[in-house]
């Protein structure tokens, strides 16, 4: 099968757009160049159902016949992402791929909780060893780190980025906080050392629940520590301070106001919380990819609707601060030792952790620091600071100079 002249097209066009060039390789060993440079990476096409399937799906046809190893991309797979970015070529194939996303948020919405939980464990739920090989170690931190001018490693970043929460909430010795998704309970283990606050983590995947119970009565901790396995929506009490450190992304479209009420209800009178959440500036689907081979339920919410929501319930937005750009470092540190340790991570579970998983998250790793890396992108990282009625001058700092102090 020749490469069909509207393939050509748009494939000259990505060149173009991206500014990049890069080569095309047919399952009959035809070659074709894209641009006039030597090429900053070749996509290579083994069968002619990947060719079929990139024609009619785009980025969805080219990425799973990558999945299934009938594509291979040689040279800077980074470049080559951001190379489809930039020139929209997502945004090709937009029939069939809406329909299936369409289809898939209707079977894998989060409005039930069974389903919400099977969702989170999904991706969640994975083998403990397999996130301690790549995450930073100790805390294990799955969220955007934080690097300021002068961070070095990613450890370094997590914990800065939990020293920045705490500044911006004023946790304090004699605070209670909730650190709803709580994962492997970075921030809670960080907090309770550093400044003394006890705290409930609230959790809905049964493995991360059962590991960081084990890892709090290990270390002594359970008068200072506990954890709950429940939904994000299961409200039982109140707290001075409420942390929310990317979980709002697995709300779902429809269930975004109830769990923001849910923040609300969790947090006392006057008290302080933080939202940190992936964000699209305007509104947007989310990328079948992301949600059909990652994230299975997840939704990125727009800005604006979590505004709304956060009105609705009596919060005020204290502070917004947006924190895209620290997302590609963190995600390029995850990426590179993903990649360098993945011959530990297969023999964790061979059947697993096998060929296509590593393309799978290959991809969503490194494609998501060039999205967030992306000038041009609409997905953000926003931190938002609230409190629950109107804040008072002795409540809260009249200006932002605490946030940076040493």
């Amino acid at each position: 099968m020749k490469l069909p002249l509207s393939l050509r097209d748009v494939l000259e066009g990505i060149g173009r757009r991206a500014a990049t060039s890069f080569a095309v390789v047919m399952p009959d060993g035809g070659r074709l160049s894209i641009g006039s440079e030597a090429p900053v990476f070749t996509i290579v096409f083994h069968t002619d159902a990947a060719l079929l399937a990139t024609a009619t799906r785009a980025h969805i046809g080219l990425m799973e016949a990558y999945f299934d190893q009938e594509v291979d991309v040689e040279g800077d797979f980074g470049a080559a992402l951001a190379a489809g970015m930039a020139a929209g070529f997502d945004q090709h194939g937009g029939t069939l791929n809406g329909i299936e996303n369409s289809l898939h948020e209707l079977r894998h919405s989060n409005r039930d909780f069974l389903q919400a939980k099977a969702n989170a464990r999904a991706h969640y739920g994975l083998d403990t060893h397999f996130y301690r090989l790549w995450l930073d170690d100790p805390l294990m931190m799955y969220t955007c780190g934080y690097w300021p001018e002068g961070t070095k490693t990613l450890e370094e970043a997590q914990r800065r980025k939990i020293d920045h929460v705490c500044r911006k909430i004023r946790l304090s010795a004699g605070d209670s906080f909730i650190d709803i998704g709580c994962g492997f309970g970075g921030f809670m283990f960080r907090a309770q050392e550093k400044i003394g606050a006890t705290g409930v983590g609230l959790n809905t995947t049964t493995e991360q629940v059962e590991w960081l119970r084990g890892e709090i009565e290990r270390r002594g901790l359970e008068a200072s520590l506990q954890v709950r396995e429940a939904d994000f929506r299961e409200v039982d009490a109140q707290y001075d301070k409420v942390v929310s450190i990317g979980t709002l992304e697995h709300a779902g479209r429809d269930q975004l106001p109830q769990v923001v009420r849910a923040h609300a209800e969790f947090l006392k009178p006057g008290g302080l919380g933080i939202l940190h959440f992936i964000a699209h500036v305007g509104r947007f689907d989310t990328e079948l990819f992301i949600r059909k081979h990652v994230f299975p339920g997840g939704w990125i919410p727009s800005l604006a609707d979590v505004l709304v929501e956060m009105e609705r319930n009596g919060l005020e937005v204290l502070d917004i601060e947006n924190l895209r750009r620290h997302y590609a470092p963190t995600l390029d540190a995850w990426a590179e030792r993903f990649d360098r340790r993945w011959s530990d991570i297969q023999a964790i579970d061979p059947k697993r952790f096998d060929e296509r998983f590593r393309r799978i998250w290959r991809t969503y790793l490194v494609g998501c620091a060039e999205m967030f890396r992306s000038p041009a992108g609409y997905t953000h990282l926003f931190q938002i600071v609230f409190s629950k009625g109107n804040a008072t001058a002795a409540s809260y700092p009249m200006t932002r100079a605490h946030l940076y102090a040493p």
